[in-house]
């Protein structure tokens, strides 16, 4: 009988270890679908395509993501100041103040041929932009939080340039409405939009415009666990298309140095910039 009891006590074992790792993978697998966390978006993002994205991070991660569009760029930097874990949907101005400030650590970019762009001139037809840069460098019109718009505005005119307005429509139509001499704009944006103004044209700064400031990329806050960030990575490669992606690539702080090259020529200083 003893030798039978023996025999039995090892199989008992087993199936109670096994149950308490069953019952472990139980939980974790209960906490990470519990696990929220608000995907950031900035100003002016379309709120159904927002939703799009957070439904396909949320299916691919098995993490519950919320999408929220802030109402500047100033909530975002509040919020992640706070250190609560969270992701942001962004391109180069708000990536380098992020970055800068140790506030994030980015993820992935999206791939659509239209990953990087740059700042153009824009002007009406007939004048001089050397010469408006030279003798009316305040009166040039600008995107705020935006590295076409602000940085490369900034970045032209030694930081005199002076009329922040809220989108490049705004920046071009302040020129329209003699407001402004100039307007720095998205060259992506001016191309989907020049045919709206016939009479202005564009004119790419030296040093200034060049196509280097990345877009899209996805950043989680530097408070993100890297075993989650890994997850949410391989989540956003897998929702590519919900992203309107051709693909999804890894991204490298390094991409940001020119953007950071900008403001440092516009006098913006990305550890304490607010607005």
């Amino acid at each position: 009988m003893k030798s039978h009891m023996q025999m039995q006590t090892p199989s008992k074992k087993l199936v109670s270890s096994n149950a308490i790792v069953l019952a472990a993978g139980l939980w974790l697998a209960t906490s990470v679908m519990a696990q929220e966390m608000i995907c950031w978006f900035v100003p002016g993002s379309e709120g159904p395509k927002c939703k799009i994205i957070t439904e396909a991070l949320t299916r691919e991660s098995h993490l519950t993501i919320t999408p929220r569009v802030a109402i500047s760029y100033q909530e975002i930097y509040k919020a992640l100041s706070e250190r609560k874990e969270a992701l942001v949907y962004a391109g180069s101005f708000a990536a380098t103040l992020l970055n800068d400030r140790n506030l994030v650590v980015p993820l992935v970019q999206k791939i659509d041929g239209k990953e990087f762009y740059m700042g153009l001139m824009i002007y009406p037809k007939g004048a001089d932009p050397t010469a408006i840069l030279r003798d009316n460098p305040a009166e040039i019109s600008f995107a705020t939080g935006a590295s076409s718009g602000e940085s490369s505005a900034k970045a032209a005119t030694a930081g005199k340039a002076s009329i922040g307005v809220k989108d490049h429509q705004a920046a071009v139509n302040a020129v329209k409405a003699g407001k402004a001499k100039a307007a720095l704009v998205k060259n992506h944006w001016w191309e989907a939009n020049k045919n709206k103004y016939p009479d202005f044209q564009m004119y790419e700064i030296p040093g200034i415009s060049e196509a280097k400031c990345p877009d899209n990329i996805l950043m989680a806050s530097s408070s993100v666990k890297p075993e989650i960030r890994e997850k949410l990575a391989e989540a956003a490669k897998a929702a590519k298309d919900a992203f309107g992606a051709i693909r999804m690539d890894p991204f490298d702080a390094v991409k940001l140095d020119f953007s950071k090259e900008l403001m440092t020529k516009g006098g913006i200083d990305s550890r304490t910039y607010s607005r």
